[in-house]
């Protein structure tokens, strides 16, 4: 009995500290909690959306988050891609989703190239932004593919 309860313990410690390291666990309905709001760049003489983040989405800011999505690759020889709640052919490029639904991925050392829709689980700090229209709304810097299920 004395053996079961150890064992019990040390997988729940196991799995606790897998959580802990992988970080906070989001989906891309956590990241619906912004508001956007139009407003007119001088720069390039048009008029663009800029987020409100809601209380759930900033208190992720800055913290480490795994999300699971589609691979969308930017520029391959740059090493550039995003994660996409939604395969390509429904992605926020082709105005078929928010742009809630899209994460900029600075991957921290790519061990592999990716294929657009690769569907794969990413860990990283969070960083929200509402201010660079030239990057996305959420970017996750350090990212790095994660082995995690859930």
């Amino acid at each position: 009995m004395r053996n079961l309860i150890l064992s019990i313990a040390l997988y729940g410690f196991a799995f606790g500290a897998q959580a802990q390291q992988e970080g906070t666990v989001i989906t891309w309905k956590t990241l619906t909690d912004v508001k956007f709001t139009e407003k007119y760049v001088e720069k390039y003489q048009d008029w663009f959306l800029f987020p409100n983040f809601g209380p759930q989405v900033k208190s992720l800011d800055g913290q480490n988050v795994a999300i699971k999505g589609y691979v969308i690759p930017i520029d391959l020889e740059e090493g550039l891609y995003a994660l996409s709640a939604f395969p390509f052919a429904a992605c926020f490029f082709c105005g078929a989703a928010g742009p809630e639904s899209v994460m900029t991925l600075n991957i921290k050392q790519a061990k592999r190239k990716y294929n657009t829709d690769d569907v794969v689980t990413f860990k990283g700090k969070l960083r929200l932004n509402d201010s660079n229209i030239e990057d996305f709304n959420y970017i996750l810097d350090n990212a790095e593919e994660v082995k995690f299920h859930y």
